[in-house]
């Protein structure tokens, strides 16, 4: 029996598993969303802006496993989801995103909200393709769904044209796909795995450099064993950390601009570096010549593009990093390492990572108190100082979870991601951890959080500054504070570097903003108050609670490795 293509689409995702869309509506999806109006299996998440939509279904997605589903209309709608196509595909967030587009005889006519979005995204998704063909939609989903999910996980969009979604065609749809030139290679060359643990097992100063691949690949377990068998150090990246729980003795910490001084440090004065599931970008790096210079590299990684692409590689090997580590476990043996262990243990201990320098309420105590409130928990940031000081102080193991952008560093990513993240994970407690700059770029979000009643926790660290920025600027640019106060008005002093408290009242009012949402609102200004704030948020059970901390405006994120220099010229203090 024919039927339409919006009730081939609707059974597709039913055949895939999919049980929250996050969606919008507009003229050129409205067949699609009419076809779901039935539905029950599959949950139709409204959120109040499309980018937000977007991020809520990679927050869903990195924090289930599974892959995302989101569906817009044509024109805005489409660009509008954009910023989060690319965040997904530089963390290879497996998403599946379907956008409403005028019908196949008006493209390139210019028609209203039309928009050529697969040209758009080309180069920012694994995939994109229109659907041409009525016959060709189930197969193309079929794919859509198969390519976003294996190999290197990626976002994959579908433009499906208004006429091809009210057309009638076969109801089949593939139980196998078969796509020629796409066959995405896991296992590992076993010559080249034994290679690699020979070179190891010669190795006196090994270092595991960890990335996000792992985590990916849900290695974290071989990962840890690895470790425990050779006893070699383990260092993460900022999206690999967690991969091994981060108090566990072999763990160094974080690798690059803002790591800690004893991972930077070993990574200088290794004799083989072990790289697993990263593609080096110049955050971890630093200065690309200085890198591990005394190291013999060997670099896993599913991706053959990442390797060699950056940094020069003695020993490649492309395959999966559950898969390779596993193979290694099957050779792997103690290490005679236990000095070059010590000597790590002992630049730990000299330089530690801390905010002592200031005084009152400062991030680092706030993240401790919610690595002792939250055990079981998924912990989401935004981007700028909140997200380096979390990546910092934050305890991860198998029971907490850390989502970040950390490819793209996009700004608004937190308060959706966590609404995404929360409906993926009812039984856990979610934490949003966002600066009052990244916030308010998505803070329309309130109301999607309060209609669908999660109870999640959204921490607002309050300096009045876009304070990543205002750091660079204060130890770069000699405190020339260029559009990053955000109490700024018309009427100060276009260049005041004042701080004081007779700066004008920040806007906007959090507490008030989320009383207007019916959510709850709480402002810290001590230390004391902190844990009371925390248990009230837990206790709101109905909807979202946004505790604001006010903290010092001039605190910064330290080490830091300036911007082109080498790992070992780190800032300690300023």
């Amino acid at each position: 029996m024919d039927i339409k293509g919006t009730e081939l689409f609707v059974k597709a995702l039913k055949e895939e598993g999919v049980d929250k869309l996050f969606a919008y509506p507009g003229g050129m999806a409205i067949d699609l969303f009419d076809a779901l109006y039935d539905e029950t299996d599959i949950e139709v998440i409204l959120p109040r802006h499309e980018q937000a939509l977007v991020h809520a279904a990679d927050g869903y997605a990195r924090s289930t496993g599974r892959t995302g589903v989101c569906l817009v209309t044509s024109g805005p709608g489409a660009t509008n989801i954009v910023t989060g196509i690319a965040t997904a595909n530089y963390d290879s967030v497996p998403l599946v995103c379907f956008t409403g587009q005028v019908p196949t005889n008006l493209i390139g006519n210019d028609a209203f909200q039309e928009v050529d979005i697969v040209g758009i995204v080309r180069n920012i998704c694994k995939y994109a393709v229109t659907v041409r063909d009525r016959k060709d939609l189930g197969r193309i989903i079929k794919e859509a769904f198969y390519i976003a999910r294996t190999g290197k996980p990626g976002p994959v969009i579908i433009d499906i044209p208004k006429d091809i979604q009210q057309q009638y065609g076969s109801s089949e749809y593939p139980t196998e796909v078969s796509i020629r030139g796409y066959k995405p290679s896991i296992g590992a060359h076993a010559g080249q795995i034994r290679r690699a643990m020979e070179a190891l097992n010669k190795a006196k100063r090994p270092v595991f450099l960890i990335g996000g691949g792992v985590r990916i690949a849900n290695a974290g377990r071989e990962l840890t064993k690895l470790a425990e068998i050779t006893g070699a150090p383990v260092i993460t990246t900022i999206m690999g950390k967690g991969t091994i729980p981060t108090t566990h003795p072999l763990y160094v910490g974080n690798i690059g601009m803002h790591g800690n001084y004893a991972s930077n440090r070993a990574i200088s004065e290794c004799d083989l570096l072990f790289s697993i599931g990263t593609r080096f970008n110049d955050r971890i790096t630093g200065k690309i010549s200085e890198f591990a210079k005394k190291a013999f590299v060997i670099h896993i990684d599913i991706d053959p593009v990442s390797i060699s692409k950056n940094i020069d590689v003695h020993i490649p090997i492309v395959a999966d990093a559950k898969n390779a580590i596993e193979m290694m476990l099957k050779s792997a043996v103690s290490l005679n390492v236990d000095s070059w262990a010590n000597e790590i243990e002992e630049w730990k201990k000299a330089y530690p990572i801390n905010m002592k320098q200031y005084s009152g309420m400062t991030p680092e105590i706030i993240i401790k108190k919610i690595n002792k409130l939250f055990k079981n928990s998924v912990v989401i940031t935004d981007v700028g100082q909140n997200q380096l000081w979390t990546t910092q102080y934050i305890e991860l193991d198998e029971n907490r979870q850390l989502l970040t952008s950390g490819g793209f560093g996009t700004m608004g990513y937190g308060f959706p991601a966590a609404i995404g993240a929360k409906l993926g994970n009812p039984d856990k407690d979610v934490i949003c951890i966002s600066g009052d700059g990244g916030m308010q770029m998505n803070i329309q979000e309130m109301a999607t959080a309060t209609a669908l009643e999660l109870p999640l926790i959204l921490c607002v660290f309050n300096n009045s500054y876009l304070g990543n920025v205002r750091q660079w600027q204060e130890m770069f640019y000699k405190k020339r504070y260029s559009s990053t106060c955000l109490r700024y008005r018309k009427s100060c002093e276009r260049n005041c570097k004042n701080t004081a408290a007779s700066c004008p009242k920040y806007n906007p009012d959090f507490i008030k903003h989320a009383e207007s949402y019916d959510a709850k609102g709480i402002r810290v200004y001590k230390t004391e108050d902190i844990e009371k704030a925390f248990e009230e948020a837990k206790a709101n059970k109905n909807g979202p609670t946004i505790i604001e901390f006010i903290i010092e405006k001039e605190a910064n994120v330290l080490p830091i490795v300036p911007g082109g220099k080498p790992l070992n010229e780190m800032i300690m203090e300023c």
